[in-house]
Parts: C-alpha cells; structure tokens; sequence
C-alpha cells in the first residue's frame, strides 16, 4: 500500500565522527557524488515530507552551508551540546515549532550517516507502521553477525517489540537473536512529542536515548512494531574510512546494476566508478577503467573508455572517447576523442569531428566534422566546419594579461606546426601553410605563409664540428656522392 506522506523527517547529522580521523566533518565526506549527509536528505525527499529538518551540531555553520546548498527548502535545527538522540530530535521538532508546525501525523528519524538507505526502504517502514497503526515503527534488519548491535526482541505471541536491547545488557539468549536496531524509525508525531518529555538521562552516558521512547510508549499501552529491510546493508552507518570505501562500493555496484539493467553495456563494473547523476542511454558502451562523475551522460551508441575520466560531460549518440579528461565538456554525435586527449571546460566538439592524441581544447566550439588530430592546443577559439587543423598547431590566446580569441572557418586547411596569435580570423575555404606564425587576418580562399626563407650554409657542421660523429657522417655521404 501506498502511505500517507509523513509531516516531517528528522535527520539526526550532528555527531563529530572522531574515528574519520579528519578535519571534513563525518557528514561532509563523499561517496558517489554525494555527501553522506545528502545521500540521507535524498532518501527523505524520496518520501515527499510536508517538512524536513536536519539536525547539525559539530561543526554546524559548515555542515548548515553544505545543507541550503544542496536542498534550499530543508531546515536545520542545532544541537548545542550532543547530549543524545533523544535530544537531538528534541531539538528538530523543537526548531518546527518555533516556525509555527504542529505537527500531526507520522515522523520518520532517519541518520546523516547512512547512505545506502533508500527511498523505497523508508517507504516501506512507513506504509508498515501507518497500516499497523503502531505508535512507533523501527527499521530492523536481519544481519549474518549481529555482535554489537541492539537487538529486536519480540513478541512472540503477535509479533510486536518489546525492547531494543543493548549487546552487553543482552542475555546469552538474546544475543542469538539477529534481527538488529538501524536507528531509523517512523513515529506518531504526538505520542512522539509525549514520550520525548518523559525521556531521562538515568544512564551510564547521562543522554537522552530516542530508543527509551519504545518502552515508554509500550508501557502507556501503545504498540510498537519493527519493519525489516529488505537488504541489511542500507542501514549500514559510516563510522571510519574503511566503512566508507565499503559503502562506496555496495553503491558504486548498485548504481552500475541499474545502469546495465537498463540498457547500458559496463564491460568492467570492478574498474568502473560512476556518480548517482550519471545517466546512460541504451546502448552506451563503458570500457574498463573509467569514471563518469557529476551530470555526464552518455547517449545511445556512444562508447566511452578506456581509461577515461569525465566530468559533468555530455557524449552525443555514437560518440568514441578513448584515454580522455573531460571536464563542463560536449561531444557531439559520432564524434572522436583521443586517446590522450584532455577537454576542459567550455570545449564543445559538434557531430563527427575529431580531437585527437595529445589534443587539449578550452573553452572552444569545433564545428562539424572538424579534425584536430593530434599534438595541438585550441584554447578560446571558434571553428568551422570540415576543416583540418594541421599537427603541432597553438591557438596563442594569451597575452599576459588578457584571453582572445581565434575564429577559423569552415573548409579551411591549415598547415602543421602554426602559431594562431589571437585575435586573428582565417576566413572560409583558407589554407595556412606549415610553419607559419600566423598574426594577420587570412581572408576567405587565401594561402597565408608567414615564415623566415631558408637558407643553407654548405659545410658549416665540418667547420663548426669537425671530428664529430655529424662531420664524419657528411664526410661519408659527400664521399659517397662524388663516387656515383
């Protein structure tokens, strides 16, 4: 069934996370292009809350900053002193009511340090708890080792929760139990409310425990259920590296398994790393090694890899990227890249043109099927379509001080080895030829040389050198041509 959309999602993100050992606050350190914090918000917003506050306490203005960045409409309420999760939901629907919410209806608490945790999960625990009418709901999950989690004692006779219990307080009988707590919970907002105000700190941590409100709740005659998750390890939080880099790759995988599922071809999933905003067409091709982060998406026939690395990318339909860097890049449809090429942002190759080996392009539109083979620099530049820029060739854009720009045509033909000093246009239909340094307009349909006439000084290595291993090799061929 179908729940009803909950008032509100309280996501508890204020714990310092001392065991990353970093300066990055816990909830601020990335997996697949997310935060862990916004991995969580998305799940929320998977839900459709009428609210969503996120509760911040170590280092709050950074973490308050990383949040309206990215989810503007989500509020933040702050939690002074982490004096437990009983407290820190105190806190957010504290914050609710201070802006005027009174809440009716069902709370979910989810973690800001669960990024596995999907929509569907958080659904599911809220049609459970809203059809069984529980006060109280707690996501649980059946684990292969349960050491060192709360377990979920039931009971036995319908079913419902009669405790959370600790790992050391459980009796040996209990600790075989494998159904464990993840910290998430959909609650009746009211009956929420009522048991946080009965919460005390009579404990060894002298917190609030969110968890005493079960048995508050259960002893006021209301009942408490448990909803268990489909897959055990999206209640998984993150509390080390090691953790993460696990995380990174359950959704790395995941990401990878929808992708093919709908049509892509991902010939290396274990060397491949892609970012949750990434988006396959049917029929891209991902070659091993490559990694695809941000808003890249690759369109239908387009193959990408090996060894590719792109950035907020668009690859047109049919497109061939080889060994490539990409970053704020579009290529166009059939069109070629690399190996060795470096696109950076602003680059924008249109259908069927070319930027070859050792090619770097900047902030710069090739027009259709315009070849840049190889060897060459094209920064802020403009070119038309069907023309050839010759190998070794620099668009000098830079002046020290200011960028300019180069505007070549369509059909043109320029030479290997050219200097294109900005600002400078070559017209429709020109050539350039190799060498040149080119610093004037060329106009449409001309020939531009422009380089010093060679000369030749006849015998200069064996009066300049003599005895070298050059001399002597003129001297063998100069003996060689006197001999015919």
């Amino acid at each position: 069934m179908s729940p009803h959309r909950p008032a509100a999602v309280v996501v508890l993100a204020a714990g310092e996370g001392t065991r990353m050992k970093s300066a990055t606050p816990k909830v601020l350190h990335t997996l697949s292009g997310r935060s862990l914090v916004g991995h969580a918000v998305a799940a929320a917003r998977g839900l459709d809350p009428e609210h969503l506050v996120i509760v911040v306490g170590h280092a709050r203005e950074q973490v308050a900053a990383h949040i309206a960045g990215i989810d503007p409409d989500a509020r933040t309420a702050v939690q002074h002193q982490q004096n437990g999760t009983g407290h820190a939901v105190r806190m957010g629907l504290e914050e609710l009511a201070a802006q005027g919410v009174a809440l009716d209806g069902t709370v979910v608490i989810t973690c800001g340090d669960t990024p596995l945790l999907t929509a569907d999960t958080l659904c599911d625990l809220v049609a459970t708890h809203q059809a069984d009418g529980n006060a109280v709901t707690v996501l649980s999950a059946a684990v292969p080792d349960p050491t060192g989690y709360g377990r979920i004692v039931r009971d036995t006779s319908d079913g419902t929760v009669l405790a959370i219990v600790e790992q050391k307080d459980a009796t040996d009988e209990q600790r075989v139990i494998a159904e464990i707590n993840s910290g998430v919970f959909a609650f009746d907002a009211k009956l929420l409310n009522d048991a946080l105000g009965k919460v005390t700190t009579d404990n060894a941590q002298g917190e609030e425990y969110l968890t005493d409100t079960l048995a508050i709740l259960r002893e006021t005659g209301h009942r408490v259920g448990a909803a268990i998750a489909a897959d055990h390890r999206e209640i998984a939080g993150i509390n080390n590296r090691v953790q993460l880099a696990e995380a990174r790759r359950i959704l790395n995988d995941r990401l990878l398994e929808r992708a093919m599922l709908a049509g892509a071809t991902i010939i290396d999933p274990a060397s491949t790393w892609v970012d949750v905003t990434v988006e396959f067409e049917p029929d891209s091709v991902v070659l091993p090694n490559t990694q695809l982060y941000g808003a890249t998406t690759l369109a239908a026939g387009a193959e990408v890899g090996p060894n590719c690395t792109l950035t907020d990318t668009v690859v047109g339909a049919g497109a061939r990227v080889s060994n490539t860097v990409a970053d704020s890049a579009e290529i166009g449809e059939a069109a070629s890249v690399g190996p060795y090429a470096y696109l950076r942002p602003g680059a924008k190759l249109g259908p069927k043109s070319k930027a070859g080996t050792y090619v770097e392009v900047k902030n710069s539109t090739i027009g259709e099927g315009t070849k840049v083979p190889h060897l060459s620099y094209v920064g802020d530049a403009t070119i038309g379509e069907y023309t050839n820029i010759g190998a070794a060739s620099v668009f000098v854009n830079y002046d020290g001080e200011t960028k300019h720009h180069t505007t070549v045509g369509s059909y043109c033909k320029t030479g290997s080895d050219n200097m294109f000093v900005a600002p400078v246009t070559v017209g429709d239909g020109a050539y350039t030829a190799a060498g040149s340094v080119i610093t004037k307009d060329v106009p449409a349909g001309a020939l531009a040389v422009a380089r010093g006439q060679q000369r030749n000084i006849e015998g200069w290595v064996a009066r300049k050198r003599p005895g070298s291993a050059a001399a002597q090799a003129a001297e063998r061929a100069a003996g060689a041509e006197q001999g015919r």
